[in-house]
């Protein structure tokens, strides 16, 4: 009996252990033409500018949003339906264009630099907060059309949440 003690208590502690486990966050999904934005729910696809997806605890399908300002905006305010588990924005480093940013290239949003008042509009025509995976990219994209590279955490309140000039000269990247 002793012989079989040892196994069996191995087998407790294994199963034991298993609900410590961190679960890796979902991976990002490719955009589709269904696709609707979170706060607008107009189409994500329509309109040109940097994506984002958040994925919520215990749902099936990530919340898109049509403009990176927008789930900035989402990530700061307090009032949610269920915890975040995951969090990407399109890479506009490899994008074919500020209309087509491409619908599976995905980095974490914690991984990102983000430039932050450029003056270039999004997809909704709001300020945009750019997101590229490589520094060198972020850099480049500010020379031309301004702004200051930061971190997803650095990112100031207003730059999200802030009221819009809806008469400010905003331009649409090339």
């Amino acid at each position: 009996m002793k012989h079989y003690l040892f196994p069996l208590m191995a087998v407790f502690a294994l199963v034991a252990c298993k609900e410590d486990v961190a679960k890796a966050p979902p991976s990002p999904v490719p955009l589709t033409e269904e696709a609707l934005s979170f706060f607008c729910q107009m189409n994500v696809a329509e309109h040109g500018g940097p994506k984002g997806q958040i994925h919520l605890e215990g749902y099936p399908a990530p919340l898109f949003f049509a403009q990176v300002r927008d789930l900035v905006a989402y990530l700061k305010i307090p009032e949610r339906d269920a915890p975040i588990v995951g969090v990407y924005v399109s890479d506009m480093g490899v994008a074919a264009s500020w209309q087509e940013p491409g619908v599976e290239n995905w980095i974490a949003a914690d991984q990102a630099h983000f430039v932050v008042d450029a003056q270039v509009a999004g997809g909704m025509g709001a300020p945009e907060i750019v997101p590229f995976a490589e520094l060198d990219d972020a850099a480049e994209f500010v020379a031309r059309w301004g702004g200051t590279v930061m971190a997803l955490d650095a990112i100031p309140d207003a730059a999200a949440l802030g009221a819009v000039d809806l008469n400010a000269p905003l331009e649409t990247p090339t």
